[in-house]
């Protein structure tokens, strides 16, 4: 393995074909001419969504385009859940609502008790060949059982909701172009068929989570109308859907650097947290609640480029309350990225982004802004207990040599 995992290679050789000037590409970016020097020559890492986004929309190209992925696969696990993107297209491309796919119908208890295991089981752990191998085929029997289980429709449109969530955030977290934008759509029109005020909303909150570096603005303005269009429905469902909405607007607030708004937004989202009654169920498993708000608060300020502030809001979070293992991966992997910012917290950083790996591996070794940062300490790491563990964790990502 080759350390080719830094974004200033790609985005030297970008610019260089789009005939840019060094001043040019970082005045269009925001950035000086100087900063963009150093992450073209590697020496200055890219580790927030705002800058990829900004770079990217300079050089008029997608921030994959600039990121490399989806990254090579580094183990089985990896390189199965690599191998079932292709079967994911295949569906997501061949399926209509209202269409018999084909095949036989599955029993509806059957299928309720896949979805179950999908929600249950699969996505809180981030297993993406797990979801991999279960995801196509729930689709297309979903699909079939549309067709000639009229009884089930209501039902079976929700699951239809819940294993589109998942191909879309499978293939986005494994950095593939255009099938998560795809099925957010598909979502979309099941949620339009189901006529539910919180599916829909879960529809453009899917819809604005898959595809907002397309667009960070058109995502802002989206989730405001979805969480507005919600003022007044009280039930719990409405209250999580809505809070997850102003979640989104805060990450898209935070991405085009606008902090006042991110703290609206998070100010929104937090009273509806207030509002929640203690029994309620887990809304389309978003885990809208204290716990999970906690970690967006920490994401978002290590979006924001904080600092300091991103360890004391971390320490007010308990993520083993998180039910998921992908959201408390995310709360590590969060703070490891904050803690590395700071020469003297480098070390605590690098074990968080450890016991991020350690609790989802294939969620953070997929991580283009973990993978970023760590190619960049590798560089310049001392050969003691720290360097050994990070170069371990290199390894693994597929970032660099051990030696």
């Amino acid at each position: 393995m080759t350390d080719d995992s830094h974004i200033g290679r790609r985005l030297r050789e970008v610019r260089s074909w789009r005939r840019l000037s060094l001043t040019a590409a970082a005045e269009l970016a925001g950035i000086t001419p100087a900063y963009l020097s150093m992450i073209e020559r590697g020496l200055r890492p890219v580790t927030k969504r705002s800058t990829l986004e900004a770079l990217a929309d300079a050089l008029q190209v997608a921030p994959t385009e600039l990121s490399g992925s989806p990254f090579a696969p580094t183990d089985a696990a990896d390189a199965e859940a690599h191998a079932a993107i292709r079967e994911v297209e295949t569906v997501l491309s061949t399926v209509d609502l209202g269409v018999d796919p084909g095949g036989e119908p599955a029993p509806w208890p059957q299928l309720r008790d896949r979805v179950i295991h999908l929600n249950a089981v699969l996505r809180p752990e981030a297993d993406y060949a797990a979801q991999g191998r279960v995801v196509p085929g729930l689709l297309l029997d979903l699909h079939t059982a549309y067709v000639h289980h009229p009884a089930h429709r209501r039902a079976v449109l929700v699951g239809l909701l819940h294993a589109y969530h998942a191909a879309a955030v499978l293939t986005k977290n494994l950095g593939v172009r255009g099938l998560p934008l795809v099925a957010a759509r598909l979502a979309q029109q099941c949620a339009e068929e189901l006529d539910s005020p919180e599916w829909l909303a879960f529809a453009v909150w899917l819809r604005g989570n898959v595809a907002g570096a397309q667009s960070r603005a058109h995502q802002l303005a989206a989730s405001v109308r979805g969480a507005d269009r919600l003022i007044g429905s009280d039930g719990a469902n409405a209250l999580q859907a809505r809070g997850m909405l102003h979640l989104n607007a805060a990450l898209a607030a935070a991405s085009m650097r606008d902090a006042d708004t991110v703290r609206t937004h998070l100010d929104e989202a937090a009273a509806l947290v207030e509002r929640l009654p203690e029994q309620r169920e887990n809304f389309a498993f978003l885990h809208f609640g204290r716990p999970n708000l906690g970690v967006w608060r920490v994401s978002l300020a290590t979006e924001l480029g904080q600092g300091a502030k991103v360890a004391e809001l971390a320490r007010l979070v308990d993520p083993d309350e998180l039910p998921a293992k992908a959201r408390r991966a995310v709360y590590w992997t969060d703070l490891g990225r904050a803690l590395l910012t700071e020469r003297v917290t480098v070390d605590q950083g690098i074990r968080a982004l450890v016991t991020a790996e350690s609790i989802a591996p294939q969620r953070v070794r997929n991580d283009v802004f973990v993978r970023e940062a760590v190619a960049d300490l590798l560089r310049r790491a001392r050969r003691d207990a720290a360097g050994r563990e990070l170069r371990g964790l290199a390894w693994r990502m597929g970032v660099a040599p051990t030696g």
